[in-house]
């Protein structure tokens, strides 16, 4: 493995940069199906991150290279060392046993402090579990002496033209869910949905009735700089249907308050109103939700 050293650091690093971006792409997805209030991404944000990938490319090279030299090289000296040990030969099948019992207890870990249900905590156990096994599978062929030798370069133009195709196919599919649907939406309500009682959870409420009168007490309104002002009062409201789910306004009109449009988001069973609390583009919000 010494006298393979830079090919190997190469090859994984390779896959490693590649998991990375399919990884990226499948968080992408699954939070895009998880309830969430569609909070708007700035265009200007995201040319930037365009711009900027070659520089995110180098930055994630440092960790790519800590993780083979501390990981993946680890793993495949000790999985050499078990095959002869106990089978009297190498095996690949080392490998993935080898991933899987050492991600085993972290993953378990990670679950247990992000409060991760069992299912997710099984997915994710698996996803490093796979990660680590191909990383160094593909590491691994660098060193097999009953095959023909490969240069570092040249398993960086193979992980590059098949990663490449990985993350065009990840990519694809990936918007094709979305177009078929698989993301959330937030439940398409009506006037009569809306018509109740819906409460901060601190003691602020917001009554609205079916005829169109509103009852503010103690509801919570923001300043641009998030200065925050209690609303107690009376007026009117109005529900705008818009042109589907993401686009339902709740207009709230109370005397000598200034209080900001109410979008929706939740389910069907529990829908939230919710504003954005000072810059729209912020992740900060205050929800209401029907009390009763």
């Amino acid at each position: 493995m010494r006298d393979r050293f830079g090919a190997v650091l190469t090859a994984s690093m390779s896959v490693l940069f590649v998991e990375a971006v399919i990884g990226t792409i499948a968080l992408f997805v699954w939070g895009q199906t998880q309830e969430s209030p569609g909070l708007p991404y700035n265009g200007m944000g995201i040319f930037l991150l365009i711009v900027a990938a070659p520089l995110v490319a180098a930055v994630g090279a440092v960790p790519c290279a800590l993780l083979t030299v501390g990981v993946v090289m680890p793993f495949l000296a000790v999985a050499g060392w078990l095959g002869r040990r106990i089978s009297g030969r190498e095996a690949w099948w080392w490998v993935p046993a080898l991933a899987a019992a050492a991600t085993a207890l972290p993953s378990l870990a990670a679950a247990v402090l992000g409060e991760t249900g069992p299912l997710a905590a099984l997915g994710e156990w698996l996803a490093v579990t796979a990660a680590l096994t191909t990383t160094t599978l593909v590491a691994r062929r660098l060193l097999l002496l009953d095959r023909p030798q490969l240069s570092g370069g040249a398993m960086f133009g193979r992980v590059a033209l098949y990663g490449t195709l990985a993350v065009v196919t990840a990519g694809t599919l990936a918007a094709i869910g979305l177009y078929a649907g698989i993301g959330y939406e937030p439940p398409q309500l009506s006037t009569e949905r809306f018509a109740g009682t819906w409460s901060d959870g601190k003691g602020g409420t917001l009554i609205l009735t079916a005829d169109g009168k509103a009852t503010a007490t103690r509801v919570e309104t923001f300043d641009f700089d998030s200065a925050v002002h209690k609303c107690t009062g009376t007026g009117t409201w109005r529900y705008g249907q818009g042109a589907g789910p993401w686009s339902q306004e709740v207009d709230v009109s109370i005397d000598d308050c200034s209080m900001d449009t109410w979008h929706v988001f939740g389910t069907p069973e529990h829908p939230k109103l919710f504003v954005h609390v000072g810059d729209p583009d912020s992740w900060d919000l205050y929800i209401l939700q029907p009390r009763g």
